[in-house]
This record gives C-alpha cells, structure tokens and sequence, in this order.
C-alpha cells in the first residue's frame, strides 16, 4: 500500500500515524492558567531529546475535528511552565479519563481521582501516583501550522525530578518491572512494559560488532536463524577460534546431534543454536554452528 499524506485526510492519516508510530510514551501534563486554575491531560507525542541541559519535547496539536487548540498549550502560553509526569499500568485507566474534552476551568486531577501535589520550582502541581515526575520550565513552543492536526512542539528543560524509590533496583537504577510503564499505540490500544514484554540486548557502544556481512555463508544463509538471531550472532569482536571449535567439537554437546546426515544435521544444529542465542549462550551458540564447517 502507498499512501500520499496530500491525498489522505486529517483523521485517516492521524490513525495511520498512531497505528505505525508506536508504542509511544505518555506525558500527563499538569498545567495552571495565568488564575491559578490547574489541567491535567496526557498526550503521546512525547520523548526525550537532550541530557545536557535536559530537555523533554511534547506535542499539544490542534485537535483534527474542529481546529481548536487544547487547555495545556493555552495554560503554557501563559505560564511557561509544565510537569510532566509518566505513566504506569496501576494508574493508566485514570489517565485515560483525564484525556476526556472537559470544559475550561475543570480540574482533571479531581475527574481522575488523581492525586495534587504541590511542586517546587514551578507552579503546576505534580501527580502522586505517577512513578516519575519532571518539574519544568518551558523554553519553546514551535508551531508546526494552522490546521486541524497541527502540532505544537513544547520544549520542556527539566528544573527538579522527583521519583518513587520504590521503582529502583539495588544499583540505584530504574527497574523496568518495577515501574511498570505504560505505552499508547493506535485506536484503543496500550501496550504494557514490564514482565515478558521486557528484553535485553547487549548495545555495540564498548565493542564493534564484526558485522552479519562477516558471518559464514551458510549462516547468513540459514533457513532456521531469524534475522534478530543472525543480529545477535553479529554483535560480537571476533568469531570463535579454530582451537576453541576444536575442542568443544570433541565434548558432548553436539554428540546427540550426530545420528543426523547431511541437511538436516546442520537444521538441527540450527535449530540448537537459536536456542541458546534465546537463552544468551552466545558464545556457546557459535559454537554450534561452527561444529560442521570444514575451515574449522
């Protein structure tokens, strides 16, 4: 399918942005006009963008249906300031609640049964229940156009970060499982990260990886080993030795393979490799593979 952005409309092109673009993290932005009256809303045109200075950027775009702007981009105009606060699972139905379109002057933390707050360098209130939530200052609003679906970048520069110890492992670090973040995606959709849904994969940033233009043809070329697999194979300084092959050819571990002939012993082992690559035996899994090849 080729689809033309000039010759879609607003709303259909909107879902197809949220359908491919995600899952994307929410900001529940809490907001106060120049009266005092405080807005909380999320929004998922969100991220991170800069460490030093720190900088979050969120998108208030100008609703699709009628072309009207939001409470939150209205309040930071006044104001320059924002906290936004993430999401987790425990509280991601409340969050949905406070997206409803509620008349000016409506405190969405009261609709949401969410809890108020009070900051310290700013004047919005932070949420209780959010796991983490960044006091800040805003530097930019860079409007993107004038039209229904239009967005509004907010440049955010974090002030103060106040965070729950209980989302920190022993290392001081934040535990994924243990913050329980949440995601939106398209129409009704969230998507959850923690639990299964959380993988690791080791980052090339200390080494360089050889590259899976580097590896052997009939692994490159395997019927079994997915391209993820063939990543991860990849992902490492140097292949295994001949002396190292050597010698874990003569142990055990490949000796039930044995009975196999020709095609299907090398299927099989395979096969045995991807599991262990599952399993994060990289090292064993090259191994594995390199067991059968004559230059070894």
């Amino acid at each position: 399918m080729i689809i033309d952005p000039s010759e879609t409309t607003a709303k259909d092109f909107h879902a197809l942005l949220l359908g491919s673009v995600s899952p994307r993290p929410i900001a529940l932005a809490s907001t106060v006009d120049k009266d005092g009256n405080v807005n909380l809303s999320p929004f998922s045109f969100f991220n991170a963008f800069s460490i030093h200075p720190p900088v979050l950027i969120f998108s208030a775009a100008r609703k699709v249906r009628d072309n009207t702007t939001k409470h939150t981009l209205d309040n930071i105009l006044e104001t320059n300031e924002v906290v936004i606060n993430t999401v987790n699972f425990p509280m991601v139905e409340q969050v949905s609640l406070a997206s409803t379109e509620y008349a000016k002057g409506v405190n969405e933390f009261i609709k949401a049964g969410l809890t108020e707050v009070p900051s310290i360098k700013v004047k919005p209130p932070r949420v209780r229940e959010s796991p983490v939530s960044f006091e800040c200052k805003v530097q930019l609003v860079q409007t993107l156009g004038h039209e229904g679906g239009a967005g509004n970048l907010i440049f955010c520069e974090i002030v103060l970060v106040h965070a729950h110890d209980s989302i920190f492992d022993e290392n001081k670090r934040i535990d994924p499982h243990k913050i329980d973040l949440v995601a939106r995606m398209g129409a009704d959709y969230y998507c959850r990260a923690s639990g299964s849904n959380v993988f690791e994969i080791p980052k090339p940033i200390m080494t360089k990886g050889i590259g899976i233009d580097q590896l052997p043809k009939n692994i490159r070329e395997s019927r079994v080993l997915t391209g993820n697999n063939l990543g991860r194979l990849a992902n490492i300084e140097k292949i295994p030795s001949p002396e190292e092959v050597k010698l874990f050819r003569e142990s055990v571990d490949v000796e039930f393979l044995n009975h196999a002939q020709g095609e299907n012993k090398e299927i099989e082992l395979h096969r045995y490799a991807q599991s262990l690559l599952q399993l994060g035996e990289i090292k064993k899994a090259w191994l594995v593979l390199l067991s059968t090849d004559e230059n070894f």
